[in-house]
């Protein structure tokens, strides 16, 4: 048996050499001997692995590539579901890298009109077997396809420039209507102005409509049209300062397009928002995380996710999966982040945070940045692995991040920020529900965004060095500091400011500490409390005061706050968990300055 070091296995693998010799430790490459420190595997091994896998399609989006050169998940019923319900335009509002510019892809492939015969590409996918009442609709339909995921432009200028582009493009991809025998000598005019970008920007807005009629009288059959990400403009135009611009562009754009249109046979839409309230679009069927039809069709479900890991070798990964990656609920189906997933895999089973490198953040900025007191504590709850329960409107828009501080939850809701543990439904189509973070990836970005709000990430970790210490008089240094360098004087001007605060500093503990605010314990509810994972580390009680009143002595007040800690027998609770050390603290608070008081362990 011929063997090759794991360096050169690791190469013929693509995957880094480290991760390779941990594969071999852990057993799943048969055959792999130690030498020293060295591994060496048998060539047949690396083959096996190396010549029976499909590559994974990782940022792969062209649906005729990742079906049959690729591991694919097949997601064809979506085609099968649309069509048995057949409504007229169709709205899908996902987060981002959840799969939605690869299946609109599939739908364009599937009904396009094609010189192509598409139809190898589906006929061992999951819809062929149903039959002519849906194989029929294959190449049947001319099909108008944009994306507008690349429009992010800093000013309303440049987007509209390349708006105009990708309009003239798609004009251009139908280049048989420029001489079709169909169409009259206007039409043809309109065409050319249009396909050369040099029409006018009434033309512009108007011709979705215009190319959905041209399709329509060249080929007889009424027009797909197909928009994948249509809000990524907008969302750019509200961070950038141009959202009017854009909102009125779109308003005209899309209703010519998708309202009242006798030339369109159906329409399909994705984005992450729904801004319902600008009247961009009426009378269309949507489909928000929230409801049950099409839940299977975005991300992979659980029994995907399975077969993908045994399929690769990984099988015993589900758990560590689940966590990283796991934890949405699109209506009532339990939904995994296919983009993290698929890197997870391709990078041997390593766990990171994917999602969080594939766009901007900044919105999660935004919202922390204009969060008052009550909002911001709520924040740190969830970043500490508490739920929260708020009214969840779908149809929120960009411009009440802003101006309505409840809007906040919604947003963060639809962008993938939380998930639904449990939703209420009310009378007007929306919902009350819980909310949390759904697993340990998106709880780093999470942190790191409210974090760059509170201070910086070393600050806090030197304070929580303090905290695990037991040194009082050193926390209360840094506090300062902290507050010193990253509060503003006009934020610290009430106790849930500054408990918010202390709650999303202890958030960075929460791999050795499961963190619990405002609960109910001896005869009072704690401030916050640390409950150690490891009965080898103490737990932590914290009582905060505000010095409300200017000639207030915060060390009285630290000390008032430690002695509310005894009367109220706050340990009761971290004591029914079995914890035994118990370290109680008191801080007292007032403008940038602080108070901290400790009390020795309880053995």
């Amino acid at each position: 048996m011929e063997y090759i070091s794991s360096a050169e296995a690791a190469k013929k693998l693509k995957i880094s050499p480290r991760r390779f010799q941990q594969k071999c430790a852990k057993g799943e490459i048969p055959g792999a001997k130690k030498q020293g420190r060295r591994w060496f595997v048998p060539q047949s091994a690396v083959l096996d692995q190396s010549e029976t896998k499909k590559p994974l399609p990782v940022g792969v989006s062209d649906y005729k590539v990742a079906s049959s050169e690729y591991y694919y998940v097949d997601k064809t019923m979506l085609i099968k579901e649309f069509l048995d319900n057949r409504p007229l335009v169709s709205l899908f509002t996902r987060p981002r890298r959840f799969g939605k510019t690869l299946n609109m892809d599939m739908l364009r492939v599937f009904f396009e009109k094609s010189d192509e015969d598409n139809s190898v590409y589906f006929t061992d996918k999951a819809i062929w077997p149903y039959g002519k009442a849906y194989t029929a609709h294959q190449g049947r339909y001319p099909v108008i396809y944009f994306s507008f995921k690349d429009v992010k432009c800093s000013c309303w200028q440049e987007t509209y420039e390349m708006i105009t582009m990708l309009i003239a493009a798609e004009f251009r991809r139908h280049s048989d209507l420029a001489s079709s025998d169909r169409l009259s000598d206007y039409e043809k005019g309109q065409f050319g102005r249009l396909a050369e970008g040099k029409a006018s920007s009434a033309e512009y807005q108007l011709s979705l409509n215009a190319l959905s009629l041209l399709l329509h009288k060249h080929y007889g059959e009424k027009a797909v049209i197909i928009i994948d990400e249509y809000d990524t403009p907008i969302q750019q135009g509200h961070t950038m300062g141009f959202y009017n611009e854009i909102i009125a562009f779109m308003r005209n754009f899309f209703s010519g397009g998708l309202k009242d249109n006798p030339h369109l046979a159906f329409g399909f839409l994705t984005g992450i928002l729904r801004v319902a309230k600008e009247s961009i679009f009426s009378g269309l069927s949507i489909h928000s995380i929230l409801d049950a039809p099409y839940c299977s069709y975005f991300g992979f479900t659980k029994e995907e996710v399975r077969q993908m890991l045994d399929y690769y070798g990984y099988g015993h990964k589900m758990d560590e999966v689940c966590a990283w990656y796991d934890g949405y609920r699109f209506g009532d189906m339990e939904i995994f982040n296919p983009w993290s997933v698929i890197n997870y895999i391709a990078e041997g089973c390593f766990p990171k945070a994917f999602w969080q490198s594939t766009g901007s953040n900044d919105i999660i900025g935004e919202i922390v940045g204009e969060a008052n007191d009550e909002i911001q504590e709520g924040l740190y709850q969830l970043l500490s692995g508490e739920t929260v329960t708020s009214y969840i409107d779908t149809g929120v828009i960009y411009p009440e991040v802003a101006s309505n501080p409840y809007s906040i939850y919604s947003f963060l809701l639809i962008a993938g920020y939380l998930k639904v543990v449990k939703e209420y439904p009310q009378h007007d189509g929306n919902y009350l529900c819980d909310v949390a973070i759904p697993n340990k990836e998106i709880a780093l970005v999470y942190g790191k965004e409210v974090l760059s709000r509170t201070g910086k990430t070393s600050d806090a970790i030197s304070m929580q060095q303090a905290l695990l210490s037991g040194d009082a008089k050193k926390l209360q240094k840094l506090l300062e500091e902290f507050l010193l360098t990253s509060v503003s004087s006009f934020d610290g001007t009430s106790e849930s400011f500054y408990h918010g605060m202390m709650l999303g500093l202890c958030a960075l503990l929460r791999s050795r500490y499961h963190i619990r605010s405002n609960i109910e314990s001896g005869y009072g509810r704690f401030d916050i409390a640390l409950l150690p994972r490891s009965p080898s580390d103490p737990g932590f009680i914290f009582e905060f005061k505000y010095a409300s009143k200017g000639n207030e002595n915060l060390d009285a007040l630290a000390d008032k706050a430690l002695a509310q800690i005894d009367e109220k027998k706050y340990e009761a609770e971290l004591n029914a968990q079995g914890v035994k050390r118990i370290t109680k603290i008191g801080i007292a608070f007032k403008g940038k300055k602080a108070s901290v008081k400790q009390a020795p362990h309880i053995v």
